[in-house]
């Protein structure tokens, strides 16, 4: 598994957090487990092997930092979303964006411009071209204001 696919499938559990009563470490075991991965394998590619070490320690890092730092982020994204409440941003797109800013704050292995691209990428799978745009825009501009390098 590439850094990546442990980035798309963060994003996806990111988006799924959302819809879930359970506590970020209970999901995450329940979500990162041999069972599930095989269970979503038959459905999704993304999911046909399991995470090692490194990579569960990256997913749940990103995971678990979206979790806890969502007010924040979200503050960010409505920010630099000129013209769009935050309301019309899809939850794929806001988890896309979420995991990319969390990345850029707060883990700083992680180049900006990778980060940036990566979203990008995984938003073109899962959104529009022109969300995928839109998010590339709001990043940029994220970047530009807040990260002082």
């Amino acid at each position: 598994m590439t850094r990546n696919t442990a980035r798309e499938i963060a994003t996806h559990l990111a988006y799924e957090l959302s819809f879930t009563e359970l506590s970020v470490k209970d999901f995450l075991d329940a979500r990162l487990s041999e069972e599930s991965f095989s269970a979503l394998a038959e459905e999704y590619e993304l999911y046909e092997t399991t995470p090692n070490q490194k990579q569960d320690q990256y997913i749940r890092r990103l995971v678990a930092g979206v979790a806890d730092h969502a007010a924040e982020l979200d503050t960010y994204i409505e920010k630099y979303a000129k013209g769009w409440r935050f309301e019309r941003i899809s939850l794929v797109a806001s988890a896309i964006m979420r995991v990319a800013m969390f990345e850029i704050l707060y883990m700083p292995d992680v180049p900006n411009g990778v980060a940036i691209n990566e979203a990008v990428e995984i938003a073109k799978k899962y959104e529009t071209p022109e969300v995928a745009r839109f998010m590339n825009g709001i990043l940029g501009s994220f970047v530009r204001e807040e990260v002082k390098e």
